[in-house]
């Protein structure tokens, strides 16, 4: 209740967080680790803000579990109980950085891949270490079913509660905060129910004794999460058995030429309608845009390529590791691919942009406001980003230790990725130092007539607010919907004049998915405007 109240003072989007301040063991370190990545300005500070949380939460924990120890048995004593408490809190908080790094990424870039991974990591490092610290050998066996049960129950209540707190005035939410608090305190005493007679080792396995299951369990979570990863990139990266993705973004050019089909500036174009496609970070070109151009056969559509144009005037075919730009280098690539487009058709252009390709636009009316554009569609959106930022490499200031941590993260994907061993580096930090600026001046700027589509489950990473009508949800994940039938349809008919919505079910569906997902992201003072009302 006491958080709640200080949040809903200073910082009201983050009150979802509240119930989890004495939260079980591994929840309760998940919920310390965001507000440190979250509020940091300095590595002293960081360090600072490090020792204080270990110190901290070790000390609740311990206290919680004298409290919560059932009657009639004897509880740890204090030194023991601390002991085990910090033993747990260093461990849990170690594991527990790479997700973090990943949710904290979630607030520079918001798209919702970097989520849904964490999600499941964060649950199968707290599941196993469930019973965490609660007695001095905890680390030797792995957690009764209750702990992990309740474990399981808590993550489902606080991701409800994020539905409800938003919505609740500000005294009701403070009192269902202390609700939330009593059931707190039930897992607790469960918990420590369950451990408080300890399973005692055979006599002749001396060895068994010292092997340290829980953390073990925990810990295999990484090499399967690396494998896992590691095996999708294998199998994505080659999909017309070509490795074009790791080949440098200049081979072979004549080839995809050939096989691209562009038409030259001469065809008969002037007075035709032009569509301009940019696909997502990881495309290649130019084939991205067939789907639409088979769709929408009265209109000239183009890819936009992420090395720009040749001097014939035409889109140079491009590997995936290409799209790694800043936002200005961006913006002003898609500018003069626009504006080359313009003069081969002399009308405005329309642009139907999907992931990083909506970055671009905005980097685009931020950069050049009086460019030739038509309408304009976003798919998969990238809404709001740059909520956190980070300083320059070398520079300290607010989120100095987060930055340095996602970067390192970036560079392990890179080199596991077909996307190269600099990963979205360069994306990311232009993210982080113009990404709010540019949207906040395309949304300002954006007088022309535009939809958005946006996948349901990108609703996990949506501020909590309402969105405007002209933002439609379709059942699908980030990327891919250039190639989705449907959403092509819907794109037509929206390039044709038509008004588009999506189902209502579906919009409500994000609403309550965003409110929930609040709940594990980073904590923010306030919702991001744009796009919530200032």
């Amino acid at each position: 209740m006491a958080e709640a109240v200080v949040l809903v003072v200073l910082a009201p989007a983050a009150l979802s967080l509240a119930p989890q301040v004495t939260a079980l063991p591994p929840l309760a370190v998940f919920h310390d680790l965001r507000w440190l990545f979250g509020y940091n300005r300095s590595w002293l500070g960081f360090a600072a803000g490090a020792v204080i949380i270990v110190l901290g939460r070790t000390t609740v924990n311990a206290v919680l579990v004298r409290l919560a120890w059932p009657r009639g048995q004897r509880p740890p004593g204090l030194t023991a109980a601390f002991a085990g408490s910090l033993s747990f809190t260093v461990l849990a908080g170690l594991l527990m950085v790479p997700v973090v790094t990943l949710v904290y990424g979630v607030a520079v870039l918001p798209f919702s891949w970097p989520f849904l991974a964490a999600m499941p990591v964060m649950l199968a490092i707290a599941l196993p270490l469930s019973h965490g610290g609660v007695i001095p050998s905890w680390w030797r066996r792995l957690p009764p079913a209750r702990a992990a049960a309740w474990a399981l129950t808590c993550f489902v209540e606080y991701s409800l509660l994020g539905i409800a707190l938003p919505r609740l005035p500000a005294a009701a939410a403070v009192l269902v905060a202390g609700l939330a608090g009593v059931v707190n305190a039930r897992a607790w005493y469960s918990l420590t129910a369950a451990l408080a007679r300890p399973v005692r080792i055979r006599r002749g396995r001396p060895l068994r004794a010292w092997i340290p299951a829980a953390p073990l369990a925990a810990i295999s979570v990484f090499a399967l999460a690396v494998g896992g990863a590691r095996l999708i990139f294998d199998a994505a990266a080659t999909p017309d058995g070509t490795n074009l993705a790791a080949m440098p973004a200049s081979a072979g050019l004549a080839a995809a030429t050939v096989r691209a089909g562009l038409a030259t500036p001469a065809d008969g174009r002037e007075g035709r309608t032009a569509v301009l496609v940019v696909a997502g970070f990881g495309s290649r070109c130019c084939y991205k845009a067939d789907g639409l151009k088979q769709v929408t056969p009265g209109l000239v559509v183009q890819q936009f390529s992420y090395l720009g144009l040749n001097a014939g005037g035409r889109p140079l075919p491009q590997g995936s590791s290409a799209s790694d730009l800043p936002l200005p280098e961006l913006g002003d690539m898609l500018a003069e691919q626009l504006d080359s487009l313009y003069r081969q058709t002399g009308r405005p252009v329309d642009v139907v942009a999907e992931s990083e390709g909506t970055l671009g636009v905005d980097a685009m009316l931020a950069r050049h406001p009086d460019v030739p554009l038509g309408s304009v569609v976003l798919l998969s959106p990238i809404v709001a980003p740059g909520q956190a930022s980070f300083p320059e490499a070398g520079q300290q200031g607010p989120g100095v230790a987060s930055g340095y941590a996602l970067g390192l993260l970036d560079r392990l994907v890179g080199e596991m990725s077909p996307f190269g061993a600099q990963g979205a580096g360069r994306l990311i930090d232009s993210v982080s130092s113009v990404g709010a600026q540019y949207a906040d001046s395309a949304v300002r700027s954006r007088h022309r007539r535009w939809l958005a589509v946006v996948p349901l489950a990108d609703a996990v990473t949506l501020p909590t607010c309402s969105l405007p009508e002209n933002v439609a949800f379709v059942p699908a994940f980030h990327g891919g919907l250039l190639g989705d039938p449907p959403v092509l349809r819907m794109v037509r008919g929206f390039l044709n004049g038509r008004a588009v919505t999506g189902p209502r079910a579906l919009r409500t569906a994000a609403e309550m998915l965003s409110s929930a997902a609040a709940a594990w992201r980073l904590p923010e003072s306030s919702a991001p405007s744009p796009p919530c009302p200032a």
